[in-house]
């Protein structure tokens, strides 16, 4: 079976979609449904790294999930899930005291084509830089980020933000 089956991809979306149901005591449950369905892609799918991480992080075990998350780019994760990939794999990071690793994770991806997962990027590597100290540059881009969805002040907030960067 291939990743593009759609049948799989319904599959395992409904599973996250019970997220929910679950708590503390019964996360292992949960991590059980996923290794389920990710048992059965090959060995070497990067999806099946993929999901048994974020399996891991969402139930709290962030130290699990790292090396899953590198592996799944180390397989060639691409697309959407390469980049849900570095987003999750940079807190998970920086939950482990690794934010710097975070930073270099997310830095280059304010630089890639856009889409709707740039101000999870830019929420993320703010986290990573208020780890390290570096508050000011955090605060410009979680500005960055919020200003283009105020119904008002957002050229304001932009210049904020821009004007967090330079200035001691």
């Amino acid at each position: 079976m291939g990743i593009e089956d759609s049948d799989w991809e319904a599959r395992i979306a409904a599973a996250w979609a019970t997220f929910d149901d679950y708590d503390e005591e019964s996360a292992g449950d949960f991590r059980a449904l996923v290794d389920g369905l990710v048992a059965e892609l090959p060995a070497d799918s990067p999806v099946a790294a993929f999901e048994r991480a974020c399996a891991w992080d969402s139930t709290g075990h962030s130290d699990k999930a790292v090396p899953l998350y590198q592996e799944g780019l180390r397989l060639g994760l691409t697309g959407y899930r390469a980049r849900r990939t570095k987003i999750q794999l940079a807190s998970s990071l920086r939950n482990v005291g690794r934010a710097a690793e975070g930073v270099a994770l997310l830095e280059p991806e304010l630089g890639a084509p856009g889409d709707e997962l740039d101000d999870a990027v830019r929420g993320c590597l703010a986290l990573c830089y208020s780890s390290l100290g570096r508050d000011r540059e955090g605060l410009s881009l979680v500005l960055e980020a919020l200003a283009p969805h105020l119904p008002r002040y957002q050229r304001s907030m932009g210049n904020y933000a821009r004007a967090l960067r330079v200035a001691p």
